[in-house]
């Protein structure tokens, strides 16, 4: 099982490029954006990976408009993977944090967790690198909701006949990157979702730009997006830019009521509002609403 919240030792700290009040922590093969003095390097802290959904306690608040999720972001320019908490959050519940000895030889002292009103030195927990505290935490594992396009009895998103493993994210391997390096034979991918042609017109803060001048000039403002959520039509900014090289997949050449078509790959996936779900584009009928997903 994977570790949504974790001791780990802060490796680095890097100045933020647009911000003189956050600064930008290594954690295992993560970047984290953290407050600006708030942690130095070598410093322990509670790490919460991206998909960690927290509980609904006063201290996570500030999650609350995401759902208590924390998930990739951009901040002030550089992305942010996950959340460092100083190691007091773990004042949760029947636990509390504190400091014990570490030996009479050694100076200083070393943190530990211990359930309230245990005064025995044998029942508290050192906190070390790779110690799992996602249950002290009360953090759980987003997994996202079931389309109701599914109809009948919905079993689960996956196969129900095929093997579902939990495997570790590759950025908390970084121990192992040589071995693997000097062992494995690698081939690298890259996840698609489907791709839109170049010439498809999307609608910006400076009116109408195709998908090849946007991703040619690195357009830098936002383009009109909808929100699932709050089902609210808005401009966001572009977090990524790719253009890609002719693909094998399927295209689709797809023509709406208002006489505009949209080239498009069948493995491209479209958003069904009546159905409340994802479709693959080669799945279509032809008399379907749905919006695009860019």
């Amino acid at each position: 099982m994977r570790q949504l919240a974790s001791i780990q030792k802060i490796q680095e700290i890097l100045d933020h490029s647009n911000a003189d009040n956050l600064e930008i922590a290594r954690i295992k093969g993560w970047q984290v954006i953290i407050r600006k003095g708030e942690f130095k390097e070598g410093d322990l802290c509670v790490y919460c990976e991206i998909d960690s959904v927290m509980p609904e306690k006063p201290e996570f608040e500030f999650l609350a408009p995401r759902k208590y999720r924390i998930k990739t972001t951009k901040l002030r320019g550089e992305i942010s993977q996950g959340i460092a908490f100083p190691l007091s959050i773990l004042n949760q519940g029947d636990w509390e944090f504190g400091l014990i000895s570490i030996s009479t030889e050694e100076k200083g002292y070393t943190p530990s967790i211990k359930r309230k009103g245990d005064s025995s030195i044998l029942n508290e927990i050192n906190l070390v690198p790779g110690l799992d505290v996602t249950e002290i935490l009360g953090v759980t594992k987003y997994d996202p909701p079931i389309p109701a396009c599914l109809g009948g009895t919905a079993l689960g998103r996956f196969f129900s006949h095929s093997i579902k493993t939990d495997e570790e994210r590759i950025q908390n391997l970084i121990d192992n990157y040589e071995f693997y390096r000097r062992w494995y034979i690698w081939t690298a991918t890259e996840k698609l979702d489907g791709c839109l042609d170049e010439k498809t017109i999307l609608e910006t803060e400076d009116g109408e730009k195709t998908i090849k001048e946007i991703c040619e000039t690195r357009y830098s403002r936002k383009v009109k997006t909808f929100n699932l959520e709050t089902q609210k039509e808005e401009f966001r900014k572009i977090l990524g830019y790719s253009i890609k090289e002719p693909t094998s997949h399927q295209w689709f050449e797809i023509e709406l009521d208002n006489g505009k078509k949209i080239k498009i790959t069948g493995n491209h996936k479209v958003w069904m509002p009546e159905l409340l779900c994802w479709r693959r584009v080669d799945e279509l009928v032809g008399n379907e609403e749905f919006l695009l997903k860019n």
